[in-house]
């Protein structure tokens, strides 16, 4: 008796397991190769938040390197080029309708290019010099980023919109600049610059503020002799900076995570005022890291008392 209700048991989990398996898509761990067209080498720089879309570059039978935007229903397709034989392309946008990088012209210099299906390769200008190239594209699409030759021949980073074209982001003084990666919305820029010394030092650009130093800005967090050369990406929000930097307590040239928002400061704006205060109050009791939900300030994974108390302690500040 008991060995029969133990069968009938096991059959009734396994009709469940069944019928639930019937039209309901299970993804398991995959690997997938994406070709070479009709090459023999390609890479892949690039994916999209779904990971339907990928974008790099392959290097073609006719010898050259040719951008591709790759998906699951078309394969890869070869991007094409501002009318010489080479491009790459080294960043999609979250949904994958936008990818961007570098192509020749036919007078053989490189040019930044954003492509759409709508639109193409569409090259994205100069700042009066012959070459220039694009490393990053916000998440929405909207913007552009990497360095362009001005028409002295100097390196500068540039921020390209579809409004405003193709700007010059400007130095920390020096000659030279380059921006590698763009905030989620395009408003925030980061990269390295020459100063006045011609020291390089990473920098943090934004339509509000234009074009700071981040060794100045967050000064009080270094050690002496400490300092950071240049800055790669930051997260969507831009609250998070990461490259590369030197830590003067080992002597090493290390890479860096940097936080750049205030204890207490939810929202980023640098005050730490009563909508801190309220946003920790809605937020409260519920689960998550400080990575996910700025509420939790402690990053303890539960926004509680605990984060309630760190925005009153430092009520005001920044303000």
């Amino acid at each position: 008796m008991r060995t029969e209700r133990r069968w009938g048991f096991y059959s009734e989990l396994l009709v469940l397991s069944v019928m639930l398996s019937v039209g309901i898509r299970v993804e398991a761990q995959s690997l997938t190769w994406l070709g070479t067209l009709d090459g023999s080498w390609s890479e892949a720089w690039s994916v999209s938040a779904d990971g339907a879309v990928v974008a790099g570059a392959v290097f073609n039978a006719s010898g050259y390197w040719r951008a591709f935007r790759w998906t699951r229903s078309g394969g890869m397709q070869d991007l094409g080029t501002l009318g010489g034989s080479w491009s790459e392309a080294y960043s999609v946008s979250s949904d994958g309708s936008v990818v961007v990088g570098r192509s020749d012209t036919a007078t053989d210099y490189w040019h930044a290019f954003r492509w759409t299906a709508a639109g193409g390769m569409q090259d994205l200008g100069t700042l009066g010099g012959q070459k220039n190239f694009a490393w990053s594209v916000s998440a929405d699409g909207s913007a552009v980023v990497g360095l362009a030759q001005n028409a002295t021949g100097y390196w500068r980073a540039f921020r390209w919109t579809a409004r405003g074209g193709m700007q010059d982001l400007g130095t920390l003084g020096g000659w030279e600049s380059e921006a590698w990666g763009v905030s989620a919305d395009g408003s925030i820029v980061v990269g390295g610059a020459f100063n006045a010394s011609g020291q390089r030092h990473a920098f943090r650009w934004t339509t509000a503020r234009g074009m700071e130093d981040l060794n100045q800005t967050y000064a009080s967090l270094l050690t002496n002799g400490s300092w950071l050369w240049l800055a790669f990406a930051l997260s969507p929000d831009g609250r998070y900076i990461v490259g590369r930097g030197y830590n003067a307590t080992t002597a090493y040239y290390e890479a860096f995570l940097l936080d750049t928002w205030r204890i207490g400061d939810t929202n980023g704006d640098g005050c730490i005022d009563d909508s801190d205060l309220l946003t920790v109050l809605l937020a409260f009791g519920t689960p998550g890291t400080g990575y996910s939900r700025h509420e939790d300030i402690n990053k303890d994974s539960i926004v509680d008392d605990a984060d309630l108390l760190i925005v009153l302690f430092h009520f005001g500040s920044g303000c």
